[in-house]
Parts: C-alpha cells; sequence; structure tokens
C-alpha cells in the first residue's frame, strides 16, 4: 500500500500533468483514425446519403465457417449448462478456476484468433453469440472473456503486431493465458493526454515501466497485459504514448486491491502498479508513439462485445417478462393483459429485436470487411447499452417486488429464483464501460461532422491565416454547392420506393427523409455556431442519437426482409417486430428533430454552472454525509484496504503448459 508521501507527489505529478482543453483535443485528434479507405453506411447516413445498398441484401456468413460457429456454439452452450452456476459466482463473488479452465479446453479464449496461431478462427458473428450465451449465465464469465479477447492482447496483436509477436503471444492467449488491457489510471480517464506512466528507454534497448492503472478488467488474473505508457522523447526516441506486451509475473508488477462494484460480482478488475518493470524492446506493439492509436483502434473492435452482453440480457428479460405477465393474474386475467403492462411487454420485445438486428448486422459487416464500421460500431455500444438498461428496468417493473428481491432470497422462500436485480446491476456498466454513453455521444459526432470540418474547419479555427480562411471559404463554398441540393429532395418522398420491403417500405422512405433532415439540421447548427459548434453537446447528442435511431430502423427492416425471404411464416413474424420498432423510433426520431431547437440546454447549463459554484448549496440541507472524512476523491496511487478479501493473483494454467 501507498504511503502518504507517495499520495502528495501523484497529486503534484498530477497538477504538473495538467493540460488545456485545447492540447487535450489536439492529442486526441492525432490519434484519430481519419482516412476512409471504405464506405461508411452510418457515415454516409449522417451525412443525408440513405444508402441501403451499403447493407442490403443483408450481409451472410459463409457456409463452412458458420457451420463451424454453430458447432460451437452448442458445445458452448451445453458446458455452460450443465458446468457453470451463476448464482454461485454471484455469491462468491469468483469465477471458480475449473470453469476458467474449462472455457480454455472448448477454445473459448481463441474464437477470434485464427487457426494458424492455435485459436477457433471464427469471426465477429459468432464470437457475438457466444458472449450472449456466456452472458447470459454469469454476465462477469461474459466480461471475462470479452476483456481478454475483445480488447486485451489477441486483438491489438492480431491486428497491429509483427509476425514473431502473433506466434509469441496469440496461441498463448488461444490456449487461455488469460489478458488484460490497461489505458486507465487513476486520474486520467477519457483525456489520454494526461497519461502518467512512463516506459523509460535504458541503455541496452529495452524499457522501465512506472505507473499505476485503474480498473484494470482481468489484471487480478492475467497472464499477459497491453499497457499504454508514454516513452519521453529523446535521442533515438520519438517518444509518445506507446503499446507494449507486459509479462504479467513481471518482477516489480504489484495487484494492489481487486476492486468491487455494484454489478459483476465475479469480474476480476484491480489496481496494477509498475514499478521499473523491464519490457523487452521486442514486446513493443507497432512503434513508438502509435500507442493511443492502437488503443483507439482496438476499442473499436472491442465495443462489439458490449451489445452481444446487452442483446443476451435483453432476451433473456424478454423471456422472464413475458413468462412473468403470462402467468401473474391480478384482479380476473395476467398482468400481461392489462394495457399499462401490456406497453411494456410491447416495447420489451421489439426493442430486444431491434437491438439484435444492430448486433448482427454490425457483425455480419465486420466479417465482410467491405465497410468502414468505426461509427457503426460505437453506435452498436451507445444504443444496445441504452436500450438494455431500458428493458431491464421495465423487467423489474413487471415483477414488481419480485423484480426488486434477490434470487437466493426469492429461492429461500420456495419461488422460483430469478435474479431481476442482478441483471439490473450487471447492465448498468454497459453504459459506462469502452467509452461512456457521453463519449460516444462526442465520439460520433465528431465523425459525424468530419466531412464539414474537412472542408471547412479553417475557417472556424482561431489558429488559422486570412490566407487560409480564404481557400477554407472557396473550397466549402464548392463543397455545399454541391452536396446541399440534393438534400431537399430523395426517394423518401415517392410512395412508392423500396417496394421490395413490402409493409416496410414506409419505414425505410422515412429513414430516407430523415436521414437528409438531420444532415440539413447539422450544416444549420455549424453555420449558426461556427466554432462553437464543438461544445453544443446537447445538440451533437440529439444529432448522434437520431442517427442511432435511423441505423436501428434500417438494421430491423433489412433483417426483417432477410428473414421474411428465408421464412415466410417466421419472416411474417418479424416483419410485425420490426414495424413495431419502427412505430416506436419514429417517434423518438420526431421528438429529438424538434428538441434540436427548442430546448433548455442553455438554461440547464447556466443552472448547473450555479450548482457547481455553491449558489444553490441550501438545497442540500437536511442530510447526512457518512463519507465526508474519508479523504480525497481521487487518491491517486493510494488505493485503500480492499473490500474484497481475496486479491491475490489466481493464474489458470494454459492448456498443454
Amino acid at each position: 500500500m501507498a504511503a502518504p508521501t507517495q499520495v502528495s507527489q501523484a497529486h503534484e505529478d498530477a497538477g504538473r500533468a495538467r493540460v488545456s482543453e485545447r492540447e487535450a483535443r489536439r492529442v486526441a485528434e492525432a490519434a484519430r483514425q481519419t482516412e476512409w479507405e471504405l464506405p461508411s453506411f452510418a457515415k454516409e447516413l449522417y451525412l443525408g446519403r440513405f444508402r441501403p445498398d451499403l447493407i442490403a441484401p443483408h450481409p451472410r456468413t459463409d457456409p463452412e465457417t458458420a457451420a463451424r460457429g454453430e458447432a460451437y456454439l452448442e458445445h458452448l452452450a451445453a458446458y455452460l449448462s450443465e458446468h457453470v452456476d451463476g448464482r454461485q459466482i454471484e455469491r462468491d463473488a469468483r469465477i471458480p478456476d475449473e470453469v476458467v479452465a474449462g472455457l480454455a479446453e472448448l477454445g473459448t479464449f481463441g474464437i477470434k484468433i485464427p487457426r494458424e496461431y492455435g485459436g477457433l478462427g471464427l469471426g465477429q458473428v459468432h464470437y457475438n453469440r457466444a458472449l450472449m450465451l456466456l452472458g447470459s449465465v454469469s454476465a462477469s464469465i461474459g466480461a471475462l472473456v470479452s476483456a481478454h479477447q475483445s480488447i486485451g492482447v489477441p486483438e491489438p496483436v492480431k491486428q497491429f503486431g509483427s509476425e514473431e509477436q502473433k506466434r509469441a503471444f496469440l496461441p498463448r492467449c488461444a490456449a487461455g493465458a488469460i489478458s488484460a488491457f490497461l489505458l486507465t489510471e487513476p486520474d486520467v480517464g477519457s483525456d489520454p493526454a494526461r497519461l502518467h506512466a512512463t516506459a523509460t528507454p535504458t541503455e541496452d534497448g529495452d524499457y522501465l515501466l512506472d505507473g499505476v492503472k485503474l480498473w484494470s478488467t482481468n489484471g487480478v488474473v492475467a497472464e499477459l497485459l497491453v499497457v499504454m505508457a508514454r516513452v519521453p522523447a529523446s535521442e533515438g526516441h520519438r517518444g509518445g504514448i506507446t503499446a507494449f506486451v507486459v509479462e504479467a509475473d513481471s518482477p516489480g508488477i504489484t495487484v494492489e486491491r481487486r476492486n468491487a462494484f455494484m454489478g459483476l460480482r465475479g469480474l476480476e478488475n484491480g489496481v496494477t502498479r509498475f514499478h521499473r518493470v523491464r519490457v523487452p524492446a521486442a514486446n513493443v506493439l507497432g512503434r513508438e508513439g502509435a500507442g493511443l492509436k492502437i488503443a483507439l483502434t482496438t476499442l473499436n473492435a472491442g465495443r462489439l462485445s458490449i451489445p452481444a452482453l446487452c442483446v443476451g440480457a435483453s432476451k433473456w428479460c424478454l423471456k422472464v417478462g413475458r413468462e412473468w405477465a403470462r402467468e401473474r393474474v391480478q384482479w380476473g386475467k395476467p398482468v400481461g393483459r392489462h394495457a399499462a403492462v401490456a406497453h411494456k411487454i410491447a416495447f420489451m420485445a421489439a426493442t430486444t429485436y431491434a437491438q439484435e438486428a444492430v448486433l448482427e448486422l454490425a457483425g455480419h459487416l465486420a466479417d465482410a470487411g467491405r465497410t468502414d464500421i468505426r461509427i457503426e460500431a460505437a453506435l452498436a455500444k451507445l444504443f444496445t447499452s441504452e436500450m438494455a438498461w431500458k428493458v431491464a428496468d421495465e423487467l423489474v417493473q413487471v415483477r414488481g417486488g419480485r423484480g426488486y428481491e434477490t434470487a437466493d432470497s426469492l429461492a429461500a422462500r420456495g419461488e422460483r429464483a430469478v435474479p431481476v436485480e442482478q441483471v439490473l446491476r450487471d447492465l448498468r456498466i454497459n453504459r459506462i464501460f469502452e467509452g461512456s454513453t457521453e463519449i460516444m455521444h462526442l465520439l460520433i459526432a465528431r465523425e459525424a461532422v468530419d466531412a464539414h470540418l474537412a472542408v471547412a474547419g479553417d475557417l472556424v479555427d482561431p489558429d488559422a491565416g486570412a490566407a487560409v480562411k480564404a481557400r477554407a471559404a472557396a473550397r466549402a463554398g464548392a463543397f455545399y454547392a454541391t452536396w446541399f441540393p440534393p438534400l431537399l429532395t430523395g426517394p423518401g418522398q415517392l410512395p412508392t420506393a423500396y417496394p421490395e420491403y413490402g409493409p416496410l417500405a414506409t419505414h425505410l422512405r422515412y429513414v430516407e427523409r430523415a436521414s437528409r433532415r438531420l444532415a440539413r439540421a447539422t450544416f444549420y447548427g455549424m453555420v449558426r455556431w461556427q466554432g462553437g459548434l464543438e461544445q453544443r453537446q446537447g445538440f451533437l447528442g440529439r444529432v448522434v442519437d437520431i442517427g442511432a435511431e435511423l441505423f436501428a430502423m434500417a438494421a430491423v427492416c433489412v433483417r426483417a426482409q432477410m428473414q421474411r425471404a428465408d421464412d415466410g411464416a417466421a419472416g411474417e413474424r418479424a416483419v410485425r417486430l420490426a414495424a413495431a420498432w419502427c412505430r416506436h423510433s419514429r417517434r423518438r426520431v420526431d421528438r429529438l428533430f424538434t428538441e434540436l431547437w427548442d430546448n433548455t440546454d442553455d438554461a440547464d447549463e447556466q443552472l448547473a454552472a450555479e450548482v457547481l459554484d455553491g449558489t444553490h448549496a441550501w438545497a442540500e440541507a437536511g442530510i447526512l454525509d457518512p463519507s465526508e472524512g474519508t479523504g480525497p476523491w481521487i487518491a491517486s496511487g493510494a488505493p485503500g484496504p480492499s473490500a474484497v478479501p481475496d486479491v491475490s493473483r489466481r493464474m489458470v494454467p494454459p492448456r498443454g503448459r
């Protein structure tokens, strides 16, 4: 445990590392992937160009991969049914070692790792479906596998590693060597410009790693780590944030505590300290200074795992809600036959179908590799994490007191042990994991206005000179002269457009019209606020949310159309769910369009400033705050006593070692 002097030193270091808002944005912008080598359905959607040809007909997995994937899912489902007790994991706050070993034996830790490196060689679609199965049994297991394979060592090594690194690390990961991704620090969250961890070059070409990493999921049990640290610029070293693969048992690494949370009680998430940890130069991923770009690109792929866990939870909620609403009788009939509950069941069913449609489309697009899905992945994460939370919250309401009571308490009274309150707790983190909803809004908004900034950004740049602004004005004039007129009319205004979608065609026509309207609104926002647009986070958030709804509508229509073509009767049922979702979604979109210009944003921001200044502290009178006097909000580098008794590193021996 760190001494008080270490706490003071950490705060001094944090103070020295403070950077301006402009510098923080510059660092983030430099790491952003700027090129668009492939088309993007979502990017086009935000530009007012509805391109159903980029997603329809719905992509499919090739037959050989699909057969292998489905066979694996059958084995996984059988293993989970026979050997995993989710309630026991919740009680013990720990995933049993034998369960982890069994999953490793099945190949679960190498689902997406190519077969030449010992993995199963499956794609994102079957990986998503595996996560749905895992998460439905235990959200903690789902998080374990997701953190290992989506953002841990396998993904960045697969994308950026040398052939030597792939052969060194991927077979170990596939065999069960759990990995973790370490970026966040006690005083650094979504602002990587302030990263404190350092990797100092040595005379013999290696690096010495120092720093503290917070919320390192899997870090307590990991065998391999991906660590982001800043290399000081010096002669022979370009410096900058750099990615390293680190052996977790290296001298100088200390897991100082295992964190405990409101949900995911089996999550092996901790605080990890590095003190002069020697890392070979051969373990640098990519090159010096490319770490942040590697991290952001890895998170793009990793974000598709969150939707899988959300969809699995929503499906479970729908099943439990349907069964309860049909069997529970009040006032002479099942509660689901009462309108108030019926509305909730309808919302849960339509919303679950929409989430799965978004997940399946994004997964298939990722596997096909014909489009750029960075916006689609972010939209999928944003949309499903928000919607799954609403579905789970509605289930608690439908179940009433039994939704609030724990599964063990229900079982003790002789009732079916349905862990509804646990699902709500477990789901809540998904609105924060791998980019909070607020960060997702900013990230997607930046991509949505990318084309505008590319042609007109210099016009609103306060540092741009007169000559630069003049060239930007000419460039912008040429762009908008050709881009804006087509936004005024399109196929969505024709009652005969998209006839192949039958009753869903009307909703696709709405998507096309709304896409053009959204692009016009974004342009009007650029004109109205110019350089101040990036500060209008309420406006940008609504722009993003409208695009998310339109993406979901397009996804459900394309999926339902595929299902109708494959199986007429089942397809018609899918069409009814898709139509229900679109009816709900269109009302939300209409409201969001109104609120782009008619809202309380300015008044709310002024009130918030007054609250932060203490003007309304009087409104807090009449309570006691038990947390007062327990120390600083952020005790950088000085984690307190663990609330979880077992903080030892538990190593699960990889298969064959």
